[in-house]
């Protein structure tokens, strides 16, 4: 139905002697339309519209407080007024929404499609702080996207360390069933320690390095400064916070990790919002390296420390027997599974079972034995590096004597003792 305006322009015209060709020409109406308004006498009557609330009026209190408190995506609000009864469509909401939050201009990118199979996104870092257990603590969330099928796995912890890292690669490409050729990460210490303009001169982390050698995959940086480089697993990041952690309380670690199984179900079983389609149906056409076509890795921490001169090193505010030979020397340990390894020179020199708590002490007297003779024949000086200090005859100097005793005692127990 026309305007009151339009009717009356078309009559104008009319009467201006205008042709119904000329009218049409000039109004953009057809010539039906054009006889219907000239032969009608009486103006059009317009009927008031309802004044019935529509499906989501009962709602937009609720909506509008949640997005007070929290950037929720419209998905997370359909689902949540669903629950509430409403029967309304989808995009009534997301309309309703962009009202409310405002509609901003973005910088526009190039965005870039990866065939089945070749590449994967991952993106660790702080997410949020949570309170578990009464105290608020903060969140990293690892998130890995597969760049074809947009399938997705999330993982959460307390600590950014290359283990956890690893283990996090881990629990997703058992998840998924494989991994792809290669991942796209960022300039995280827990991949690479030093960057270079050639990428055969990289100085990758020595953990991960042994990792991704062990099942062969590429790892790729993103260019500095260009997160949107990885801008799949980018937008994951956020869509994770707003769609699964604005809003819900968990209890403690364990509990957050249980609840985004359901979460990780459903975002992969529904439309994606890019492709328009379901990652769980086209993760069947990755083509993804098989997990299982060698044995499974074993994860472990790697630390530097330096034994000390009564033969024992320290990790986590224990201390572990070292063979006295190599006292002042520099170590590097290894921990996994419950077992911590001494290594000089790439060779394992000794090996502790880790100890809970603290102030404890791990001795094995084998590490001790021929210290004794060693201080006997004066042949004690592992570690020689200092020259001997001259004193001339007139020099006086005072040397503490001491019993054969205290050294025997010394090569029994060792220098802490029996704890």
């Amino acid at each position: 139905m026309l305007e009151m305006e339009e009717i009356f322009k078309i009559r104008e015209l009319r009467n201006q002697g205008l042709s119904l060709r000329a009218i049409r020409q000039e109004t953009g109406h057809t010539r039906r339309t054009i006889r219907k308004y000239l032969n009608r006498v009486e103006p059009p009557v317009y009927k008031k519209r309802s004044s019935q609330p529509g499906k989501l009026d009962p709602y937009k209190d609720y909506i509008k407080t949640r997005l007070k408190n929290y950037s929720l995506t419209a998905v997370r609000l359909h689902e949540e007024i669903n629950e509430q009864g409403y029967t309304g469509s989808y995009s009534l909401l997301v309309q309703y929404v962009r009202g409310i939050k405002g509609i901003t201009g973005v910088t526009a990118v190039y965005r870039f499609e990866t065939k089945p199979g070749v590449q994967s996104q991952v993106d660790w870092s702080e997410i949020a702080r949570v309170n578990i257990d009464g105290c608020w603590r903060k969140i990293y969330c690892f998130n890995m996207v597969l760049g074809y099928s947009r399938m997705r796995y999330i993982e959460f912890t307390l600590n950014v360390d290359t283990a956890s890292f690893i283990r996090c690669h881990l629990n997703a490409f058992n998840y998924f069933g494989g991994y792809t050729k290669e991942i796209l990460y960022d300039n995280t210490k827990n991949v690479v320690i030093k960057r270079s303009v050639i990428s055969s001169e990289y100085i990758f982390n020595s953990l991960f390095e042994d990792f991704f050698k062990y099942y062969g995959f590429k790892p790729r940086l993103c260019r500095i400064r260009r997160a949107q480089t990885k801008g799949k697993v980018e937008n994951m990041v956020g869509y994770v916070k707003r769609d699964f952690i604005m809003g819900r309380e968990f209890e403690s670690l364990d509990d957050i990790n249980n609840q985004r199984w359901i979460w990780l179900s459903k975002v992969n079983n529904q439309i994606h919002g890019t492709t328009h389609e379901i990652p769980q149906v086209q993760l069947e056409k990755e083509m993804l390296q098989p997990i299982d076509s060698k044995p499974g890795y074993i994860i472990y921490q790697q630390v530097q420390r330096k034994i000390t001169r009564d033969c024992y090193i320290s990790y986590h505010a224990n201390k572990y027997s070292v063979p006295y030979i190599y006292a002042g020397r520099e170590a590097m340990v290894r921990i996994h599974d419950g077992i911590l390894e001494t290594f000089i020179d790439n060779r394992i020199i000794c090996t502790h079972e880790i100890l809970s708590g603290r102030n404890r002490v791990s001795k094995n007297k084998e590490h001790f034995k021929g210290l004794l003779k060693e201080i006997r024949n004066e042949g004690y000086a592992p570690y020689r590096k200092l020259p001997l200090m001259n004193f001339s005859a007139t020099d006086d100097v005072e040397v503490e004597k001491r019993s054969l005793d205290v050294y025997e005692n010394l090569a029994k127990n060792g220098l802490e003792g029996d704890v």
